[in-house]
């Protein structure tokens, strides 16, 4: 039998009719790849001249803080305050005045006079100590701007009528806090604490600190005059110390 070979021809066909065209394929969405960003640059250095005044600014809102903190405590002083006369056998008087005895001092000015000398007056009778200081001109005219009378840092003493040199406003510092607390728990007395011991637990020489302590009455005269006498637990007799304080 004979193997016929057929042929095929391969051919495009031309139709009239529409084709089946398939809807096009909706794109792939992109992906979109955050990178991370670079930190942003630093800022450039302050000027030299603005860096003084930032500094200055922040230096003048710790003066406003401390000064709004003092007027505070003057502001509540009240009218009975703990009064303490104290200071070393050859020294200078310190006199500090406290709103309570565990408050910080609300005045605190050292006098020329020596603590032997204040001894011997109240020995022998009443003390009246003058503290006068001058007004300032311009000051007076701005009430606003002027200094309360026991923020005043300088002042002119007398003891009995005799002038006595000067008294200078003092901060609360180490020693006169170490001897306000140690004379804390006493309400009304006199005495000495004994000098403090150093790193080698021998005392130090020549620091034996004579105290007086009481409570003081506070009679608020005008702006620049006030008196502060010392109250006698008996409320008998005449007080033994008056302190004033006057601007004129």
């Amino acid at each position: 039998m004979a193997r016929t070979s057929m042929h095929f021809h391969w051919s495009n066909k031309v139709s009239n009719e529409d084709e089946d065209v398939s809807p096009p394929s909706k794109p792939c969405p992109k992906t979109t790849i955050n990178h991370p960003q670079p930190p942003p640059p630093p800022p450039p250095p302050l000027p030299r001249k603005k860096l003084q005044a930032v500094t200055v600014a922040r230096f003048r809102s710790v003066l406003t803080a401390i000064s709004k903190n003092r007027t505070n405590l003057l502001n509540s002083l009240g009218s009975r305050v703990v009064g303490t006369l104290f200071g070393s056998r050859r020294g200078h008087v310190y006199f500090t005045l406290q709103k309570n005895p565990i408050s910080q001092p609300a005045f605190l000015i050292e006098l020329q006079t020596p603590i032997s000398g204040l001894v011997k007056e109240m020995a022998s009778g009443l003390v009246r100590i003058a503290l006068e200081c001058d007004k300032d001109e311009d000051k007076t005219k701005r009430m606003s701007n002027s200094k309360r009378l026991l923020e005043e840092p300088v002042w002119r003493t007398y003891c009995n009528g005799k002038k006595c040199g000067f008294a200078l406003k003092r901060e609360c510092g180490e020693k006169e806090w170490r001897v306000l607390k140690a004379v804390e728990p006493i309400s009304m007395g006199a005495g000495v604490l004994p000098p403090e011991k150093t790193v080698d637990g021998e005392d130090e020489e020549g620091d034996e600190i004579m105290y007086m302590r009481a409570k003081f009455e506070r009679v608020t005269g005008s702006r620049d005059s006030e008196a502060f006498y010392m109250m006698n637990p008996d409320c008998n007799g005449a007080p033994e110390l008056s302190v004033y304080l006057l601007r004129i």
